[in-house]
């Protein structure tokens, strides 16, 4: 039972970093979903004790161009094969959504890669590994906010 309860706190966990994650490049998340605590968080996506993985799934769009939308897809597969890369392009296709990431609990086979970067005309989508989302790195005191820059100041930077 406490592996269970261990399962669930490190899907919290991750989950409030992708919702941050999905904020900070400009998409429209509910602060409810970046604050919700550990038991609203079991209450709603772990009931029976276990988190179904699909339940965390949630798109949302970018709110000055609602046409611009992300899908966050949570592999139910500990290794992603190419079925569930034929899963998440089949969302992304009857959503008109042209932004995607996949979350994988384990690994992703060679195959599935590939379907990434052959896919890479028609969508954006990108990979993350659940370790990699249990912090956000990117909300370290140590780190510097990252902002993308204009072309004037890309220029100004590559001269010094």
């Amino acid at each position: 039972m406490a592996d269970d309860d261990r399962e669930v706190a490190r899907l919290w966990k991750i989950n409030r970093t992708i919702h941050e994650l999905v904020r900070d490049r400009g998409y429209e998340v509910a602060d409810e979903d970046i604050s919700m605590d550990l038991h609203n968080f079991k209450d709603t996506f772990a009931r029976n004790g276990l988190v179904d993985r699909t339940s965390l799934n949630f798109f949302t769009y970018d709110p000055q161009d609602h046409s611009n939308q992300i899908f966050i897809f949570y592999a139910d597969e500990k290794n992603v094969g190419i079925k569930t890369m034929k899963k998440l392009i089949s969302i992304l296709e009857e959503k008109k959504i042209g932004n995607g990431i996949l979350i994988y609990s384990h690994t992703m086979t060679p195959a599935s890669r590939k379907v990434i970067s052959q896919m890479a005309n028609l969508y954006r989508l990108q990979e993350f590994a659940e370790p990699d989302l249990l912090v956000n790195i990117t909300h370290h005191k140590l780190v510097p906010k990252h902002e993308i820059l204009s072309p004037d100041e890309k220029k100004l930077l590559l001269e010094r």
